[in-house]
């Protein structure tokens, strides 16, 4: 395989191996980092890709497996999961710190969650993979999938009414 055809197969998902990496571990540093690596371990197994049926799938099973390992490394107490990347300069200040306050709730409440559904609400709700693709990075049963998903929606949703409400109900 020639650069020039790993890097056509490669380059089209490489954003979203940024942001799957970005989900897990938190820092743009280590998310580049990771990212940087999976792109090296893809280049140096370019003879054995090109044989996958799904290439992006398999590059982001490794993203996936890497970014857990370094979570269960000794570097793990210096990573989180973050993610706020809402901005909007064209509503009023205070629609836009209410937007920024749900946006955080939203990520401190998807911290709380298991890693499984963090990782199935990452590929379905920010990298929109459909159903079939996830249940081969996950290696689950597509219904498994679905069930996990919304397990995992029906928390974020009841926690953000919680705390929206005040604990008022």
């Amino acid at each position: 395989m020639t650069q020039l055809e790993f890097t056509s197969l490669v380059m089209p998902f490489k954003d979203k191996v940024y942001r799957l990496a970005k989900r897990l571990l938190v820092s743009t540093e280590e998310a580049e980092d990771a990212t940087q690596e999976i792109l090296m371990r893809l280049w140096n197994n370019k003879a054995k890709i090109s044989s996958y049926n799904n290439v992006e799938a398999f590059a982001m099973t490794m993203t996936k497996n890497f970014c857990l390992d370094r979570l269960k490394s000794k570097q793990a107490q210096n990573l989180k999961i973050v993610h706020s990347n809402y901005q909007d300069h064209s509503v009023s200040l205070q629609k836009q710190l209410e937007a920024n306050d749900s946006v955080n709730w939203v990520s401190k409440i998807i911290e709380t969650l298991p890693e499984q559904q963090k990782l199935i609400l990452q590929l379905r709700d920010i990298e929109e993979y459909d159903f079939d693709e996830i249940a081969e990075i996950v290696e689950m049963n597509p219904t498994a999938i679905r069930v996990a998903l919304s397990r995992a929606r029906k928390t974020i949703r009841e926690q953000l009414i919680n705390t929206h409400s005040y604990g008022v109900k």
